[in-house]
């Protein structure tokens, strides 16, 4: 199995719900759920692969507090050279809806601090060589994202493939922000965004064309893939052909990181050298498990029968 690595946000989630309708100002609501759990892309993905018996790494840091101490607890010994910032730990509070959905009010806490220097911190890039690195938060690490140029050079001095998962910036799909974005997955081998995110950076209707369009600037044998939610996934692969996968039918109970659980499965298929289909088969299946699970669960560890060397 090819060597896997998340770096990006990890940040404390509090859960509550379910809401509705909205509350007035000045009112107070009770709820039926609550809690308090290991959060952000790079986190949540994290996780989904320690639940799928999958060996990883991770670059990360926290805050200076209780929340910081937590976060590195939760991790172990991945988490004992991550750097510790002087700010307190960012939180973000999630209040779910009836239907699955979820509205995020999120403190900039540590994150903008995270940097290349605590990056290189905690990553071997030998170690690493061969592998795949998950790249995430990308509008939340102001430090880091600063210099993703120079981690894209690391990471090619390494061999290590590059897959691109940004999130959803802050201020919106601005022309800055598309901008940036296009010259990132200039440098990657896999991007890994959801639809909306696909054919807004686009500027196009249809999913499979924003996906080719987008594709068409990233690196000779890149695969882009768009995660489509209960209507599954697709992805444009290395010779440029048109893969799709479909979600099995589940009854939703809470969506919050399930495109970071489609990741870290598609990722963990991949490095097993599974075929494209294989991959995103997985991937949909494992993140439809999640979100339908309380006590989330990802269904065990990974396994595949053979291997077809194929690499995005």
């Amino acid at each position: 199995m090819r060597p896997l690595a998340v770096i990006g946000n990890v940040n404390v989630d509090l859960i509550v719900g379910p809401v509705s309708p909205w509350p007035k100002a000045g009112t107070e609501t009770v709820v039926d759920h609550d809690e308090l759990r290991v959060g952000g892309q790079a986190g949540n993905s994290a996780l989904a692969w320690e639940a799928l018996g999958v060996d990883f790494t991770i670059a990360a840091n926290v805050g200076d507090d209780q929340f910081g101490h937590w976060l590195r607890k939760a991790f172990g010994s991945r988490a004992e050279t991550w750097p510790v910032r002087p700010e307190g730990t960012t939180l973000s509070v999630g209040m779910t809806h009836p239907d699955g959905e979820r509205t995020f009010f999120t403190t900039r806490g540590h994150l903008p601090r995270f940097s290349l220097a605590d990056v290189l911190t905690v990553l071997d890039g030998s170690a690493l060589s061969g592998g795949y690195a998950l790249l995430c938060g990308s509008f939340l690490t102001d430090d880091l994202t600063r210099d993703y140029a120079a981690f894209f050079d690391w990471a090619d001095s390494h061999d290590i493939a590059v897959a691109l998962d940004t999130g959803w910036p802050i201020d919106g799909w601005t022309q800055a922000n598309c901008a940036a974005t296009r010259a990132w997955l200039s440098r990657c081998a896999l991007a890994l965004f959801n639809e909306v995110e696909t054919v807004t950076l686009a500027g196009m209707e249809s999913p499979v064309e924003a996906a080719r369009a987008i594709r068409s600037s990233m690196r000779q044998g890149a695969t882009f893939v768009v995660k489509r939610g209960p209507r599954g996934a697709i992805a444009i692969g290395p010779d440029g052909s048109l893969v799709e996968a479909a979600a099995p039918d589940v009854r939703v109970v809470d969506t919050i990181g399930a495109g970071d659980v489609f990741n870290a499965a598609f990722l963990a298929a991949l490095a097993q050298e599974q075929k494209l289909s294989a991959c995103l088969s997985a991937a949909t299946h494992i993140a439809s498990r999640a979100i339908s699970t309380l006590p989330r669960n990802y269904g065990g560890p990974m396994q595949f029968e053979g291997s077809t060397h194929e690499r995005a």
